[in-house]
């Protein structure tokens, strides 16, 4: 692909997410059986976003679903999609990032129309009236090819991503059902964030390998931990433990909404970890210790005492 790996800034929970249970989807015409293992839900304005998971007998693959809510009785729903395979989504995972950082430096330019509440506030997106064209990119994998562009009209800034494929041998059919030629989504601008979160959350769930890799071969899959979570002032600190093809570890996110920083430590890095901390806690307790008795030597008289940690 052409994008950079760039991050994003983390972002909001995402809204009206969750795994569903495994499904299997028998095929007409003896076509292999579609299974879905994960779908996850994302509203932005007036427009939904369904992420599901699914896998066929060629692997897995990412179907996103745009719905878009109307108010007339004749416009009540409209629907698109994009279907990409798991190795493209990490791709788009990366544009993401880079998208997401160019669109915090533009500024408030078209802030107002973009987060207002008025009734024009449902076309964002819309490409009828005249846009202007704030960045683009591409994403190209074997006959297929996804074209990013971050735009803006008189109704705010949404991104448009844009799958064309051309037909070939051994391509119809990998995603468990025959593709159109061209595929598109638009996605308002301020929503990117939280897209971007929920589609790492499904990579990191069913991006490493198939299902038996993610379990190292065993029948049964490894019982982890339970996750945990603290509040330390206006920061929370979640503690999660997972596993891919490549072992077990532990995801520390911490967030102050609307952003999240999230870092993760493989198993065999714990101990050094935990050790670290233990030795920073010990050293920097005596550091305080220490200057609490200067300050308490030098106030005697008032009786003053102000300590260094709480």
């Amino acid at each position: 692909g052409v994008c950079g790996g760039g991050r994003g800034r983390g972002g909001k929970n995402v809204g009206g997410s969750g795994l569903s249970k495994s499904r299997l989807y028998p095929q007409a015409g003896g076509a292999a059986e579609i299974q879905e293992l994960a779908s996850k839900r994302v509203d932005i304005q007036k427009k939904r976003f369904y992420l599901d998971v699914k896998q066929s007998s060629r692997g897995r693959f990412l179907k996103i679903a745009e719905v878009w809510i109307g108010r007339g009785r004749q416009d009540n729903i409209r629907k698109s999609k994009l279907t990409l395979s798991l190795s493209v989504a990490a791709e788009l995972k990366d544009c993401l990032g880079d998208f997401i950082e160019h669109y915090a430096h533009l500024g408030l330019k078209g802030h107002r129309q973009e987060h207002g509440h008025s009734k024009e506030q449902v076309s964002v997106g819309s490409e009828e009236h005249p846009h202007s064209v704030l960045k683009t990119d591409y994403i190209e994998r074997d006959n297929r090819k996804y074209y990013l562009d971050l735009k803006e009209n008189q109704r705010g800034r949404f991104l448009r991503i844009r799958q064309t494929m051309m037909r070939g041998t051994g391509m119809i059919g990998y995603f468990g059902h025959s593709l159109g030629q061209e595929q598109t989504i638009v996605l308002p601008a301020q929503g990117m964030i939280e897209f971007r979160d929920a589609l790492v959350q499904l990579i990191e769930d069913y991006g490493e390998g198939d299902i038996e890799e993610r379990r190292g071969g065993d029948d049964d899959p490894l019982e982890l931990p339970e996750g945990t979570s603290f509040r330390v002032d206006n920061k929370r600190f979640y503690f999660d433990v997972g596993s891919n093809k490549y072992g077990i570890f532990l995801k520390v996110s911490e967030v102050r909404p609307p952003y999240r920083n999230t870092i993760t430590v493989p198993f065999k890095a714990w101990t050094r970890f935990g050790e670290n901390f233990i030795k920073y806690e010990e050293e920097m307790r005596k550091i305080c210790n220490s200057h609490k008795e200067k300050r308490m030597d030098g106030r005697k008289a008032s009786g003053e005492e102000q300590e260094c940690l709480d």
